[in-house]
């Protein structure tokens, strides 16, 4: 099996170089000394009164968000890869300072967004090292919902002294990590136009985790023995299609899973919306997704936000993190709520899969009565064969050892998800 997705798990030990100015760094010295071997936390804004604090340039209120109100400037943007230069007005919105309370050697950000044609966003991060180095702005993504007028993009080639950025996560450089960290939003649309980008929320999960260990299997919930009924797609059915998104099969396993996940909340594409698809093919939905959440520079559809910006764009909130064991996805499967998982593994290391991947995305939709997980796996010959469960202990620590316990979770703004743990993750 291919590369489905990289996987970036690395471990962190605080110190680097440089200052940083006082009002900044208040409160982080403590955040920099913190020695729990597993921390996650997740940060997010959203609606209205959710972006109010922070910095606006040109950003304003709208009814459902963050919005472009005036312009706070115009810059030109050359598209890398259909050629041209467009001029665009854009807004920039840059969050609080957030300190997680311990040095971070991980942060990927996601956003849930309506982009009219004509209009994009920009995810941006920066951070202070526990040294007090204040990084520069790292792009985590540049996207629009649809593809007629822009091609949403990765950015490659950041990497400094303080870190680099892997597709959409931002990396601390061994030895250094951020014990602050913001996120800027940067709204633009086409110069002489009215349109604007609308960003429902957006947020960050920072993470500092050690290096691929064998951790100790967690202990099921009692008497779970539940699935909940998630759609079955299969990526391999899609094989040979559209190679100018990466050809179908086992290169769509994110799409095909976050399709699972957007169908099972009764949401999706309309028939008018797919009609590009080739009508001989089944599951045209799947075709839709891959091409929507495809990354023209990583090229492929494994970004992890672009997919769960996709799912936003049919009115559900979805964002990236990382769980730190099967129990806290227990709780999801608990609360009605599916999420999908990235892991690799080799042959015969999980029992239950039979195949090797170097980066593969899954659907958790159940666990058994003995705590096993029940899973929507896309890797599969036809839809029907789409259900299967994995063996617990083998297939935690493959999650955890490679993808770091990377979900994406997806579901309607009416359907509470459990109560965040006090170092919160969602």
């Amino acid at each position: 099996m291919n590369v489905h997705r990289r996987t970036v798990l690395r471990g962190l030990a605080a110190g680097a170089a440089g200052a940083l100015a006082a009002p900044i760094l208040a409160g982080a010295a403590d955040a920099a000394t913190a020695e729990v071997c597993r921390d996650i936390r997740f940060h997010a804004w959203s609606g209205t009164a959710g972006f109010a604090p922070g910095d606006h340039a040109g950003t304003g209120a709208g009814p459902d968000g963050l919005v472009l109100a005036a312009p706070a400037g115009c810059a030109d943007y050359t598209d890398p890869f259909r050629g041209g230069t467009t001029v665009y007005d854009y807004a920039v919105w840059t969050s609080p300072w957030a300190y997680p309370g311990f040095v971070a050697s991980q942060a990927v950000a996601s956003w849930n967004a309506v982009t009219p044609d004509g209009t994009w966003i920009e995810a941006e991060l920066r951070g202070v090292t526990a040294a007090g180095a204040c990084t520069t702005w790292y792009v985590l993504g540049r996207w629009a919902a649809d593809d007629l007028t822009f091609l949403r993009t990765s950015v490659p080639g950041q990497r400094d002294d303080h870190g680099s950025v892997d597709v959409d996560t931002f990396v601390a450089n061994e030895g250094t990590g951020l014990v602050a960290w913001q996120l800027r939003i940067i709204l633009h649309r086409r110069s002489g136009t009215a349109q604007s980008p609308t960003v429902r929320s957006a947020g960050v999960m920072v993470s500092r985790l050690p290096a691929p260990a064998a951790y100790p299997t967690s202990t099921p919930m009692t008497a779970l023995h539940t699935a909940l009924p998630v759609p079955a797609y299969s990526q391999e059915t899609h094989a040979g299609q559209y190679p100018q998104w990466d050809n179908g099969g086992e290169a769509w396993c994110s799409p095909t899973s976050t399709s699972m996940v957007v169908a099972y909340w009764g949401a999706g594409p309309t028939p008018a919306d797919y009609a590009w698809v080739d009508p001989s093919y089944a599951d045209p939905w799947i075709d839709h997704a891959a091409r929507h959440t495809y990354d023209n520079t990583y090229t492929g559809c494994g970004n992890w936000p672009f997919n769960t910006a996709y799912a936003a764009r049919f009115g559900l909130n979805a964002f990236v993190t990382r769980m730190r064991s099967f129990q806290e996805a227990e709780r999801f499967i608990a609360a009605g709520v599916p999420v999908i998982v990235s892991a690799s593994f080799t042959k015969d290391e999980v029992p239950g899969a039979d195949y090797a991947t170097n980066g593969h995305l899954m659907v958790i939709v159940g666990f058994t009565g003995d705590g096993d997980p029940v899973l929507n796996d896309p890797c599969a010959a036809d839809n029907a064969g789409v259900r299967k469960v994995f063996g617990r202990a083998q297939f935690e620590t493959a999650w955890r050892n490679s993808s770091g316990g990377i979900v994406y979770v997806i579901h309607p703004p009416t359907v509470a998800l459990p109560t965040p743990p006090g170092q919160a993750n969602w």
